[in-house]
């Protein structure tokens, strides 16, 4: 990277090795990819040291740098908004494998709105909808969801949805908290002190808002349309359990690749 002429000099690979050695010993296992990002974010070397410095703090790299990469695209990450994870990607795939153009795509806690910005990137015509609690989020997700036309909606779950909406969505998503409010305190760092307690806490078993979604899926999905919760492997069970309480047939799938579990409820198509 070419930084400002007016700062001091030092070859490149200097500045770089510098950067690395102060990620690693601020325990970043990725330092050298991370130091690859933070050199071509910043346009001189103050820019430089203050976003360093940043990450050596414990700040999350997408909230440094204000973007991260899913599926393909470049989402915009605010402070305070949770931070889309790659094994989330899973979630979003299968999303776009069941909408086609037309389908009615509704994501609930949609947080950034990442997964709702990769199913609307890969199914041209469906018509989408993105909701979360967080201000925060909802504001990101306006942000990262502008171009595709997809609509963003401000409160609980189902709660600022359009009625008509209602018996007609097709794909269901749901990325709900999952973590026991036991576990918070084992999250790493980035998590715990700089995301939102309330995309983290699940409840005493994780479960609580998954329950909550499952609960009233069936009013909200149209004839053969599916809900897809994002859970852990432990949790599956318990997951596809409620799902089948509110009136779905669940089943699990997994991806190795990305260490990601899903549970899957179908509405009957009659």
């Amino acid at each position: 990277m070419s930084l400002s002429p007016t700062s001091p000099s030092l070859p490149s690979s200097r500045v770089a090795d510098s950067v690395v050695d102060t990620l690693r010993a601020a325990g970043c296992v990725f330092a050298e990819d991370e130091a690859r990002l933070l050199l071509s974010a910043a346009g001189t070397r103050t820019e430089l040291a203050a976003l360093v410095a940043r990450r050596a703090r414990g700040v999350p790299l997408e909230h440094v740098l204000g973007w991260a990469e899913f599926c393909g695209l470049r989402i915009a990450v605010e402070p305070g908004v949770f931070v889309p994870r790659r094994r989330t990607e899973f979630l979003a795939r299968q999303a776009a494998a069941s909408a086609r153009p037309g389908s009615v795509v509704v994501d609930l806690c949609c947080g950034t709105g990442a997964v709702a910005a990769a199913v609307a990137a890969a199914v041209p015509g469906a018509e989408v909808h993105a909701a979360d609690v967080e201000p925060a989020a909802v504001r990101c997700a306006h942000r990262n969801l502008a171009a595709s036309g997809a609509r963003v909606h401000e409160g609980d779950l189902y709660g600022p949805l359009p009625a008509e909406l209602r018996g007609r969505v097709d794909v269901l998503i749901a990325n709900a908290p999952y973590v026991p409010t036991d576990h918070i305190g084992l999250l790493p760092p980035e998590a715990r002190d700089h995301e939102p307690l309330l995309a983290l806490d699940g409840g005493a078993d994780g479960l609580d808002v998954q329950r909550r979604v499952a609960a009233e899926a069936a009013d909200w999905l149209a004839p053969g349309g599916v809900l897809l919760v994002e859970t852990s492997e432990d949790q599956a069970p318990y997951t596809a359990r409620a799902v089948e309480h509110g009136g779905l047939l669940p089943r699990v799938a997994e991806s190795e690749e990305l260490y990601a579990t899903l549970v899957i409820g179908a509405r009957r198509a009659c």
